[in-house]
């Protein structure tokens, strides 16, 4: 029988939904983490059998804590919940965007991720994966750029609060440690409701997810702390 358990936060729609329905094509149980609970229970009766609706919003953690009772193990923690409330460059953002970018896209992942720890260490292989972005590599914004064109200052709220998810990953990585595996994923530019640009340039939101789901599927000689683009190559820091 196989009992291995996922939790996707925001996987109602998007990245966070195709994730969620690639972990249960693989056999997993997996909780689609929603803010709405009509949304989840829609989304999970969209996958299937194995998908269980998880009221979960990141930034409260009343509801995180309640959410973490209902999960006695887990295996693969997936922190995809994020917002991009902003492209403002820093000079004009405000300051009360950017601390709602950072109370999910930062804050709600330490809330969650700790929050679940005790139900990820009762298992043999607990794999987390941190969904960043490529834009919040400073190699990339400041040098040659695979994915978008270096030296451009904008969406200062969002890229900066990946690239502190960034550094938070190599920690819980180092601290954890085996037989943990953390690592961030930059999912690539995705046709999205993160913003308006995503939804009109994006690209299939499922090629990111598949690069999640590999990295929750790392085998034990995997890497930890480490950031990979959706391809599966690593990601400068």
């Amino acid at each position: 029988m196989n009992d291995r358990t996922a939790l996707v936060t925001g996987a109602n729609k998007g990245i966070g939904h195709h994730i969620a329905r690639l972990l249960a094509a693989e056999g997993y149980t997996v909780y689609v983490g929603s803010r709405d609970a009509g949304r989840g229970e829609a989304a999970a009766a969209s996958i299937g059998s194995g998908a269980r609706p998880l009221v979960l919003d990141v930034t409260d953690a009343d509801g995180i804590a309640r959410a973490a009772a209902r999960v006695d193990r887990l295996d693969v923690l997936v922190n995809n919940a994020g917002v991009a409330v902003t492209l403002d460059p820093p000079a004009e953002a405000r300051l009360a965007d950017l601390r709602q970018t950072y109370e999910t896209n930062v804050f709600g992942v330490v809330a969650v991720t700790n929050a679940f720890l005790p139900a990820l260490r009762r298992s043999a292989r607990p794999r987390i994966v941190n969904i960043s972005s490529g834009t919040a590599s400073l190699s990339w914004s400041t040098g040659p750029n695979p994915q978008f064109t270096p030296g451009n200052g904008y969406g200062a709220a969002y890229r900066s609060s990946k690239a502190a998810l960034n550094a938070l990953t190599v920690f819980y990585a180092q601290t954890l440690g085996e037989p943990f595996k953390v690592n961030a994923l930059a999912p690539g530019a995705r046709a999205t409701d993160l913003n308006p640009r995503a939804r009109a340039r994006g690209g299939d939101p499922e090629e990111g997810a598949r690069g999640a789901v590999r990295l929750a599927l790392l085998p034990d000689d995997g890497p930890t702390g480490g950031f990979f683009s959706w391809d599966g190559t690593r990601v400068p820091w």
